[in-house]
């Protein structure tokens, strides 16, 4: 028994044809390589390729461009192609050619005239306009690589863009539930400010003052806080007999000036001073406004009539006052209406803070509002209790 293997055997799926070809009546009319125009007969033709008989010396590896000719219920059909020569036998002229760059509308009819043939009927003009009507492709499915295809630099930026699209997705979620959440659940006063109770010290006589101490300064009780002068006529204005209003005797009192001090009455903070040192004021002018420093600042606010049911007597609220970073917390101790007799006027409430406020914020403004939403404390509050 011989074993020895035939190495000239080709197995059948390496050299099997990728198209059926058929011998169909078609003409092929094409231009060699010097521009010169032949007519042939074509042998058999397939959906990749045809072959024919030529006279006319071919080399393989050109590329050449024809027409292919049909004949269908009578009428001619033109197929503008281009064809590779891939085999030439010059002692018979035999030649063939593989298509190149055919169009899909152009593979679809020659694949209906192909199948129409092989199956026995006959080819009409309606079948292949009806043909070249429908989309006879569907795109091809997206290869799954996992992204092995991808260099590392490729990988590295697809990894960083989806990143990014994910970072501005969750910035986005946030600023948007951020919003809802205050619109929804808090209630911002209209204006703020920073209240204490104030002492003003007014001009005893008509005069001019000059301050002995700066705005913000503190002041002892009994300490001196001004200087001021009048003339000795306001001093004994209404104490005059009529020999003394002489003119000449009322020039000479108006000539001569009496200096006086102004005192704390209290151990206070010098909030503002109303009236410029050496500038004249009159009697009962107020001259300084001083702050307690035993007096606690409290915080006024004033809210829309429509969030009366929110800042009730005992809500808890924030604020911040301006030129600070820090956001405190305080308790509303007691709402009215600005005017008892406009019942759409606002509501002004008096905060209490939690901790003391110093003395010189008094005055500034500051922004309040009460959160009136869930509240995660209680979390809070257990997780640093399980610490402990």
């Amino acid at each position: 028994m011989n074993t020895a293997v035939n190495v000239n055997v080709v197995h059948e799926s390496e050299a099997q044809r990728q198209h059926a070809r058929v011998r169909i009546p078609a003409k092929l009319r094409f231009l060699d390589a010097q521009r010169q125009a032949h007519d042939v007969k074509v042998d058999d033709l397939s959906a990749g390729g045809l072959s024919f008989h030529t006279k006319q010396p071919l080399s393989v590896g050109d590329v050449l461009r024809g027409r292919l000719q049909f004949t269908v219920d009578n009428l001619g059909l033109s197929m503008d192609i281009e064809f590779q020569v891939r085999s030439y036998h010059p002692d018979s002229g035999r030649t063939g050619a593989q298509f190149q760059n055919l169009e899909p509308r152009d593979i679809a009819t020659l694949r209906h005239i192909i199948t129409t043939h092989l199956s026995g009927e006959l080819i009409s003009v309606g079948d292949v306009l009806s043909t070249l009507q429908r989309d006879n492709f569907t795109k091809a499915r997206k290869q799954k690589d996992g992204g092995s295809g991808l260099s590392a630099f490729g990988r590295l930026k697809a990894v960083t863009v989806t990143l990014g699209v994910f970072v501005v997705g969750v910035a986005a979620f946030g600023f948007i539930a951020k919003s809802l959440y205050g619109m929804y659940f808090v209630s911002h006063a209209e204006a703020g400010v920073v209240a204490v109770p104030t002492t003003n010290i007014t001009m005893p006589r008509d005069g001019t003052v000059s301050s002995l101490v700066d705005n913000g300064g503190m002041i002892g009780k009994g300490a001196p806080l001004a200087t001021f002068t009048t003339s000795m006529l306001d001093m004994l204005k209404g104490n005059l007999e009529d020999a003394q209003l002489e003119p000449a005797k009322i020039e000479e009192l108006f000539g001569k000036q009496l200096s006086g001090t102004l005192t704390s009455p209290c151990d206070c903070v010098v909030a503002r001073q109303l009236v410029d040192n050496g500038q004249y004021a009159a009697k009962g002018q107020p001259i300084f406004q001083l702050i307690p420093r035993t007096t606690n600042p409290m915080v006024e606010a004033r809210f829309s009539y429509r969030q009366f049911d929110e800042v009730k007597p005992g809500t808890r609220v924030n604020f911040q006052v301006a030129g600070e970073d820090e956001v405190r917390t305080g308790q509303i101790v007691s709402s009215a209406s600005l005017n008892s007799d406009d019942l759409a006027s606002d509501i002004r409430v008096q905060i209490k803070p939690d901790s003391t406020l110093p003395a010189e914020l008094a005055g500034r403004p500051a922004s309040v509002n009460s959160d009136r939403g869930p509240s995660l404390n209680w979390l809070i509050d257990k997780a640093m209790a399980r610490g402990l």
